[in-house]
């Protein structure tokens, strides 16, 4: 059901008081005029500047007065919606909810309703009972290219200038996930530049898109220039990503393949997950957004909730996309034990209910460190595609490794190093530990003017004590789970100690 169903069902219903986190208020005002209209009834605008404003007999009633606003409400016969503005920062004194319940029980039997518009939910406890709230989507692909071919159409009326179709798609595909007032400003920006609007200003619309992302402090618009041939072995992982490169594609829908869900890798730090997730969005040419899981939580009641459905609908208006979640394992660890009155829980719900019902093509890669933590739950089968352990990687994959971060720092010259002693003399070493011992030889050569060796680096290694040794006992244990079966081996070949 789409929003404007959604909203005609529940006034019909007489649900007295609605609530509606939106930031576009043009939008939301538009659709309850017209879900209104079509039922017969009339609105009522009011904010806390100008008062109610839709009708010239009533301009100005309740200015700078939440309360007569209410009063208001009494004073209109059946049939009517009121809309108030950013009324969420009055629901806290109680002579507000007072009346608001009071109303409440008036309003069911009068078919009329209170609808607040606020750009996020802040409902105290003592109300929470009695509002409906609604969440108002972002603009879908077809708002936006309905709206982006009237700004063309009206600017570039030279037949020269007209936009392609294919430069139109891309425009929308660009914009999704913004807001259409956002993307009114960016086209009257790309216009004024350049008095047209061009298939060259994706970019503009992109960075706008990066700079929303910014501003909900929530989601991280993460570049990627990072490729598969980066990662040094992990094959059996490579070989599962590369045969689903094409699974968002058109092709893909009309063969009948269910949108791929998502990922969990699992295993020791510095062996290249983070990375992984990374060269998926470079592979597949999706946009890689990151989410920092403590950066739902917040100190207002409902806040959390909140912020985790934010999180849901940027990700799925973005999409498709791949959503990075780093060390998922540290956010929902021993969420039964954590005495913030059921907020993890809650959140982590609303998290695991999304996982197993979306629909949308959002492929989420989780990363985790101590899988042992995580709850059994979000390990079922449905809310990821596949389970994959990295574990160190073995003597042909340091080689691999070496070879790789060789070829970056010394593309020129990489055949003066040699690849098979470094990885043979660097047992248990990560990733991640290889490649700074690299960067210590750097260092080394550097500071003697001369060029860095394989004696350097494995001088460098010789002072380097790897993860493998200081956690010995923890990286065991994530051994013998991935032994047991629990998970797919990213690697061909790995050795458990």
């Amino acid at each position: 059901m789409n929003f404007e169903a959604d909203l005609n069902l529940t006034l019909r219903a007489r649900y007295p008081l609605i609530y509606i986190p939106s930031d576009e208020e043009e939008r939301v005002e538009a659709v309850i005029n017209n879900v209104a209209k079509s039922l017969g009834r009339s609105v009522f605008i009011w904010d806390f500047v100008d008062g109610y404003q839709s009708n010239p007999n009533d301009a100005g009633a309740g200015k700078r007065n939440p309360l007569q606003a209410l009063e208001f409400v009494d004073k209109i016969p059946k049939g009517a919606v009121f809309v108030l503005r950013d009324f969420d920062r009055f629901l806290d004194d109680v002579a507000i909810a007072r009346k608001l319940k009071n109303l409440a029980r008036k309003l069911k039997s009068e078919a009329q309703n209170i609808v607040i518009l606020a750009s996020k939910i802040l409902i105290p406890d003592s109300l929470s009972e009695f509002f409906s709230i609604l969440e108002f989507p972002l603009p879908n692909p077809n708002e936006l290219k309905i709206e982006i071919e009237q700004i063309a159409n009206s600017t570039n009326s030279d037949h020269d200038l007209r936009l392609t179709k294919q430069a139109i798609d891309d425009l929308v595909r660009a914009s999704q996930g913004l807001s259409l007032e956002r993307i009114r400003r960016v086209l009257a920006k790309a216009i004024a530049e350049h008095n047209c609007l061009r298939s060259e200003d994706v970019e503009l619309i992109l960075e706008e898109k990066r700079q929303s992302i910014r501003q909900t402090q929530i989601l991280e618009f993460y570049p990627s220039t990072t490729e598969i041939s980066d990662i040094g072995g992990l094959d059996n992982l490579k070989e599962w990503l590369l045969r689903r490169g094409g699974a968002f594609s058109d092709r893909a829908r009309k063969y009948g393949l269910p949108h791929p869900r998502g990922l969990l890798l699992a295993g020791i730090q510095g062996t290249g997950k983070s990375l992984t997730a990374k060269a998926i969005s470079h592979h597949w040419h999706l946009p890689l957004l990151r989410l920092d899981v403590g950066r739902l939580f917040a100190g207002l009641v409902g806040e959390s909730e909140s912020r985790t459905r934010q999180m849901i609908q940027l990700a799925e208006a973005l999409s498709p996309c791949v959503l990075w979640i780093d060390e998922i394992d540290k956010a929902f660890s021993g969420i039964e034990g954590r005495g913030d009155s059921g907020t993890t829980n809650r959140v982590f719900g609303t998290f695991l209910t999304w996982m197993a019902e979306k629909t949308s093509p959002v492929f989420v890669v989780a990363t985790a460190n101590n899988i042992r933590a995580l709850p059994p739950e979000l390990l079922r089968k449905g809310r990821f595609d596949e389970v994959f352990f990295v574990g160190l990687p073995t003597q042909e994959e340091r080689s691999q490794i070496f070879s790789v971060h060789l070829s970056k720092y010394r593309p020129h010259n990489i055949r003066a190093y040699d690849i098979d002693r470094l990885a043979y003399e660097t047992p248990d070493f990560s990733g991640a530990e290889i490649e700074q011992g690299i960067i210590e030889a750097m260092h080394i050569g550097f500071s003697q003017n001369r060029d860095f060796t394989t004696d350097d680096i494995l001088e460098a290694a010789s002072q380097i004590v790897p993860l493998a040794q200081t956690a010995q006992q923890e990286i065991q244990v994530l051994q013998e789970w991935a032994a047991s079966g629990k998970a797919r081996l990213a690697s061909r070949q790995n050795v458990f100690r």
